[in-house]
Order: structure tokens, then C-alpha cells, then sequence
């Protein structure tokens, strides 16, 4: 088969801008092969590189005590005592859901759980983040549909608990959904594994399914806007087995736990290139590949073809050759493919041969660690426009807009469809708050949570950043955990649109605050650029994701309000309705400016919950909705009404921050403890009964409820 010629038009086509272009040949004093330009458009796209990002994303709190292991690595590594350690990422996949979702967020489960099991955990936990259009629109359903089958077939396949996540609907995201997935493994702290290739002439070794067309291309296309050219994409998305997977990570444990292993790298964005790129890189080492010996279940594949291919269920590997028989041994028990398709060499070389040919001979390092790395220029978001006037809102109207909206109605539809139970260490599952899973065979167990508020970041882009981080924090100290450290995920359009990269500055600037002065530092993540379709970007929405613990289940607070329970505010009064939900579900307003973040009091308060946590008999963070939905959600879990003495709006629907409602049975010794350590604690209302009474304006809880509980069906029937 004859290479097709470089031209302009190829080199666009792989998403290398001219000067880029310019670069590759100055680096190796010649044109590239084909293969080659395959390879420097997969090593230099946005996705694998992080060109436009790097810069901020350095700037960012990676370190403490807990931090085994922080960013550049296949996940982050945090210790959590008795020699454990939680290994945890989270990452987009959000262009190929949107092409095909099924299989766009089905792959995007598998590649994160990847991520997790070859640094030697077993996943014991995923999550997902999942933002869509708004249901009128006529591809919102399809997707909806088809990526919440993804997550679920292929994480109930492989046997891991979805234990939470988000919905959200917004009209930016029309063209251009976002599927963030998350997994945790567990791991003995003295058992990770890394993907630094070390040793010369050590055997480099591909290992699970075989090598197929799917997926070419796939992170050049997620690196770049969408257009009317979307169909024609399909190819670009990969295809998962999770049963494969499944096999897979067995056989990877057992492996490790061979000795055999020098490194080992999964295959994810683009495939085999990145993969050994970055082994070798960190290693300093050379690596040549045969491709003959590549396992193919495709004929007549090309060298580029298998260099940039995607195909799910593979890892590569650095061998200790004396154990290679051991090794081969172990998967061929699996039933899965094991070959030697290269070696370690001491050159700084990336060797591809095919055929007797060599298809690519290029400097490794200069794939790598001498990608582009840009400066975009920004400009900081200007200051929102006061909120004014706004229109009268009813109590019961208010709250009505709110659980009757697809973004804040029960997401019962959506769990339902994942095993939450699997492992059968599940304590707390979907659909309240931060899902808790227990550390088996301990007394120990973790929290997770997966927050942002994107009109927040838009309106305002570091107080959106700080809210994120100050969220998740909240929503772990709501079951009572300690925070331990995060994970970023940071979605925005394209970033060479000065005022998206001032979005993207100004949330770095906040989520680097947030996480220093609550103690959650970020130990791994994933950017995600070039959300827009024709032009148009989504909310820029930097999902984080967070970890916490307890010690033991005895501090776990996850019960539920009892008829007669006072309902009590930690926190000051409702006040700001900028950027509220209820403005923007009852009106269509999205204005104003975002609630203002004090991270001194997110700290106090969160640790004030947690240290009363034997007064307390069920907890929630306020957050979208404000005191209104927070004291619904709360009651209406329990089959209980409810009545708050407050029926203005700033009350009932502000979003102001550090702020939780508990139910209690002792109010007196909650509001004296709050008046010794400073901290605001009123009582605000009651559970019990089936009314929900806010300021006198009611209606019965089984009418809300059954609104509750139906709205998001009806939304994406």
C-alpha cells in the first residue's frame, strides 16, 4: 500500500497547525513518513499533551502528607493508613459519546478503570458526571438513553459499584455533551505499580485483546470542535468488551503479583504510540517495535493503522525476561493475547518496523516531553452585572420548578440502571449525597463525590472554581468523612478564544485555592478542550471529584430525618439569589454574579458537622436550590413533610455556601455547641407530617412526591 502524500491539507487534518508542522521537521531534519505524522498528531494533540493547559496546571496544590502519588501518573496514589492506599482519576469522554453514545461512555468506563488497575488496585468504585442539552432538543433523549446504557452495561459487566454521580441539562451543551467517568482501586501502599520503563534490552510486551481498526484517530478527534462533518467521525470511536476487561484485570493482579512487571502503561488515547511513548520517556530509554508481532484481529493493517488505533481491553508492558514463560502463562490462562512486540534500547529513539520496513524513526523524547506547550493569551471574565430586580416567587412555585426540572428531579431512572451493590460493600448508594463504600476486611471506609455548578464558573470563573472544590468538600463532610485529596476534570470550549482561556485561568486560580486551604489536594485529572459545535462552547464546567474517609462506620452519618426532628441550619441565612436554580428554572435568568466562596468558614463548618456528629441523625449540603430543596430532598426520602418558618425567596432558594441542614432530635445542644465554636446554628423548621410548609404556603407531600419522582422520565421519554 503506497503512503498517501504530506500535504497541507493531511497535516490539518491531523490537527497540526503549520508552525507545529514546521517544528516536527526541524526536530528530525527531514519530512515525515505517514506513520510518523500519525504519531506526532496523536503525542502532540491537545488530549495527550496538554499543550494549551500545562502551564496552569502546574500552579496547582498536588502535595501532602496523604500524596503517595500526584499527577503524571496513570492515577493518583493517596495513603489512607494500615499500609492501603485509594488510587483514583477521572477523564472525559465526551466527543465520542456524543457521536456514539453507547459505546462512547461504555469505552470511557473502561479506559478509567485501565487507569486504576495497572497501577495494581482493584477498582472498588466508579462515578460519572454526565451533562446534556436540554431535553427539548431533538438529540438529548437519544443520548441520554444510550450514555447511561454505556455506563451501566459495561460497568455492571465488570463488576464494579456506580456508588454516584450528576445530571445536569443546559442548552450549551446541545451540540456537544460531557461524560466524565471516575474510578477508585485499592491498592497496599507498598504494591503500585508505575509506567517508568527501566533496564536496556528488557522485552517490551503487549498484553489482553487484539489490535482492530476502532478507535483510529480517536484522540486527534477529541482534540478537536465539532462541525457538520460529526457522522463521518463514527470510525474514530472505540468499541468495549467488558467481559475482556474483566479477564484482563485478573489476569494484570496476578500478574504483578508475580514480580514480573518492570512497568506497565494501559492503551488509551491513542493506543500503542502513547503508551510506549511514555514508558520510554520516563525512563529515559529508547523503545523499538515489530509490528508484525502485534496481535491483529483485522487483516492487512498498516503500520499507522496499529500505531493510532484505540481498541479497548489492551496494556503494554517492561518484562523481566527471566519470568516472560510465568507471564505468557498467566494469560494464556485468562484467555487472552500475550506477545513480545519489541525491547528496551538505550538510544533516545522511537523504532517502528512493519514488513522489513522501518515506518518510523524518531527521536522518543521529542514526542513526549518536548511537545508544544503554549501561553494562550486570556482575558479575565468580566465582573457579572448586579442581579436587580427580580420577578415574585412563589414557595411551593419555586419548589415546584425545581424538582419538576430534569437537573433537580429524583435521578432514580439513572441509578436504577447501574449495580451499586456489586462487591457487596456498598453502605451508602446513589441518590443521597456521597456514596460510601467500605474498605473490606477493615472497619474503615471511603466517600466519593463528583461536583461543579457551571453557571457559577461562567459567571464568575474563580468563585465557580472555589464552589466546585467546596462542594465536594461538603458533600463528604455531609456522611460524615474526612476529605482526603481530589481529582479534576476540567471540560471548557476551545482555548485559543482569549476569553475560554481566561474561563479556564480564572478556575485553575480558584480550585488551587480551594484545594490548598481545605486540604484536598489534586493527585490526578484530565483536560478536556474544544467543547463547541460551530462555534459555540458549553458552560465551562470543571468537574471535581473527591475522595474522603472514615476512620470507622461508626462516624457515618447517613440516617434519615424521624417525624418530630427539628430541622437546623449550620450556616448564616439564604441571601443570594445571583445565579440562582430557581431563577433559571421558573424564568430562564442566569444572572448576577456567582455565591461568594469563604473557604475559612467551608473549613469550620465541615469540621463542626463532623465533630457533632453524634447530635446529628441525617445531614445535606445546601447547594443548588438553597434551604427549599435541601429540606425536600431531605424529608422527602424520608416520607416525612416538612415545615420551615421561612417563606421569602432569598431565605428559602439562596445559594449562599458552608452551609448544611441536619435533623436532630436535641436542637438545644447543636445550637450550643455552634454558639462555643463560633459557627452559626438556628433552627429553622420541623420534619413530620405529610405537608411541605414553607412560611405557610403548602401543598401535600405525595403530590410534590410523585412530581419528584417522575420528572426526569417524563423529561427524556
Amino acid at each position: 500500500m503506497t503512503e498517501p502524500a504530506i500535504t497541507p491539507e493531511l497535516i490539518a487534518s491531523h490537527g497540526l497547525k503549520p508552525d507545529e508542522y514546521q517544528r516536527i521537521l526541524e526536530i528530525i531534519g527531514r519530512a515525515p513518513t505517514f506513520t510518523e505524522l500519525g504519531i506526532f498528531s496523536a503525542m502532540w494533540n491537545e488530549h495527550c499533551s496538554y499543550k494549551s493547559s500545562k502551564k496552569w496546571l502546574r500552579t496547582l496544590p498536588t502535595t501532602g502528607p496523604q500524596v503517595i502519588c500526584g499527577p503524571g501518573e496513570n492515577a493518583g496514589v493517596v495513603d489512607i493508613g494500615d499500609g492501603q492506599a485509594v488510587i483514583f482519576k477521572m477523564e472525559s469522554h465526551n466527543h465520542p459519546s456524543y457521536i456514539e453514545p453507547h459505546q462512547g461512555a461504555a469505552t470511557g468506563v473502561g479506559g478509567i478503570l485501565r487507569d486504576v488497575f495497572t497501577m495494581g488496585a482493584r477498582p472498588i468504585a466508579a462515578m460519572n458526571s454526565l451533562s446534556f442539552g436540554v431535553p427539548e432538543h431533538p438529540k438529548t433523549s437519544h443520548l441520554v438513553k444510550g450514555v447511561v446504557e454505556g455506563v451501566g452495561s459495561y460497568g455492571n459487566a465488570f463488576g464494579v459499584p456506580t456508588v454516584g454521580g450528576e445530571v445536569r441539562f443546559h442548552r450549551s451543551y446541545n451540540g456537544n455533551c460531557l461524560v466524565n467517568a471516575f474510578a477508585a482501586g485499592l491498592a497496599d501502599a507498598d504494591k503500585i505499580f508505575y509506567s517508568v520503563a527501566s533496564g536496556v534490552g528488557m522485552p517490551v510486551v503487549y498484553l489482553g485483546a487484539k489490535t482492530g481498526r476502532d478507535g483510529v484517530g480517536g484522540a486527534t478527534m477529541a482534540s478537536a470542535e465539532f462541525d457538520d462533518t460529526i457522522e463521518e467521525k463514527r470510525p474514530t470511536v472505540q468499541v468495549g468488551d467488558p467481559f475482556t476487561e474483566k479477564r484482563l484485570l485478573e489476569a494484570c493482579l496476578e500478574l504483578m503479583a508475580s514480580g514480573a512487571v518492570i512497568s506497565i502503561q494501559d492503551m488509551g488515547a491513542a493506543g500503542l504510540t502513547c503508551s510506549a511513548v511514555e514508558m520510554g520517556d520516563k525512563g529515559g530509554l529508547g523503545i523499538k517495535l515489530q509490528l508484525d508481532d502485534v496481535p491483529q484481529r483485522e487483516a492487512h493493517m498498516t503500520a499507522y493503522e496499529m500505531m493510532l488505533s484505540e481498541s479497548q481491553e489492551r496494556m503494554l508492558m517492561v518484562l523481566k525476561p527471566e519470568l516472560e514463560d510465568v507471564a505468557r502463562a498467566i494469560f494464556v490462562k485468562w484467555d487472552l493475547d500475550f506477545a513480545i512486540v519489541g525491547e528496551t534500547i538505550p538510544e533516545d529513539r522511537f523504532l517502528i518496523l512493519h514488513g522489513n520496513e522501518i515506518k518510523a524513526d524518531l527521536p522518543l523524547s521529542k514526542l513526549s516531553s518536548s511537545a508544544p506547550e503554549y501561553d494562550r493569551p486570556w482575558v479575565e471574565t468580566p465582573a457579572a452585572a448586579p442581579l436587580g430586580d427580580v420577578p415574585a416567587i412563589g414557595a411551593i412555585a419555586g419548589l415546584r420548578a425545581l424538582i419538576g426540572s430534569p437537573s433537580y428531579a429524583q435521578k432514580a431512572w439513572v441509578y436504577e440502571q447501574y449495580d451499586s451493590m456489586v462487591m457487596a460493600d456498598t453502605v451508602v448508594a446513589p441518590g443521597a449525597g456521597a456514596g460510601v463504600v467500605r474498605v473490606h476486611g477493615t472497619g474503615k471506609a471511603l466517600a466519593f463525590t463528583s461536583d461543579v455548578t457551571p453557571r457559577y464558573v461562567k459567571a464568575n470563573p474563580v468563585e465557580g472554581g472555589k464552589q466546585a472544590v467546596a462542594e465536594a468538600y461538603r458533600n463528604l463532610c455531609a456522611v460524615g468523612a474526612r476529605p482526603l485529596a481530589t481529582t479534576d476534570n476540567l471540560n471548557f470550549g476551545n482555548p485559543e478564544k482569549p476569553e475560554i482561556m481566561g474561563q479556564f485561568v480564572g478556575a485553575i486560580k480558584g480550585i488551587g485555592a480551594a484545594v490548598a486551604a481545605l486540604d484536598m489536594p489534586i493527585v490526578s485529572g484530565n483536560v478536556s478542550l474544544y467543547n463547541e459545535t460551530d462555534g459555540s462552547g458549553i458552560l465551562p464546567t470543571p468537574t471535581i471529584g473527591a475522595v474522603g474517609i472514615l476512620a470507622n462506620l461508626d462516624e457515618l452519618i447517613a440516617g434519615r430525618p424521624m417525624a418530630g426532628d427539628a430541622a437546623v441550619l449550620i450556616g448564616a441565612a439564604g441571601s443570594h439569589l445571583g445565579q440562582s436554580a430557581v431563577l433559571a428554572e421558573m424564568f430562564g435568568i442566569e444572572a448576577g454574579d456567582a455565591p461568594a466562596v469563604d473557604l475559612a468558614a467551608e473549613k469550620k463548618h465541615g469540621e463542626f458537622l463532623r465533630a457533632n456528629r453524634k447530635l446529628v441523625r441525617a445531614a445535606t449540603d445546601l447547594a443548588d436550590g438553597g434551604l427549599a430543596l435541601a429540606a425536600f430532598e431531605m424529608a422527602e426520602g424520608a416520607g416525612l413533610g416538612v415545615t420551615l418558618a421561612a417563606g421569602d425567596a432569598p431565605a428559602l432558594f439562596g445559594e449562599d455556601q458552608a452551609r448544611y441542614l441536619v435533623a436532630t432530635a436535641n436542637p438545644d445542644a447543636l445550637v450550643a455547641a455552634g454558639q462555643a465554636a463560633g459557627v452559626p446554628v438556628s433552627v429553622v423548621g420541623r420534619f413530620g407530617g405529610d405537608v411541605v410548609d414553607f412560611g405557610g404556603d403548602k401543598a401535600s407531600l405525595a403530590d410534590l412526591s410523585n412530581l419528584y419522582r417522575t420528572a426526569f422520565a417524563k423529561a427524556v421519554a
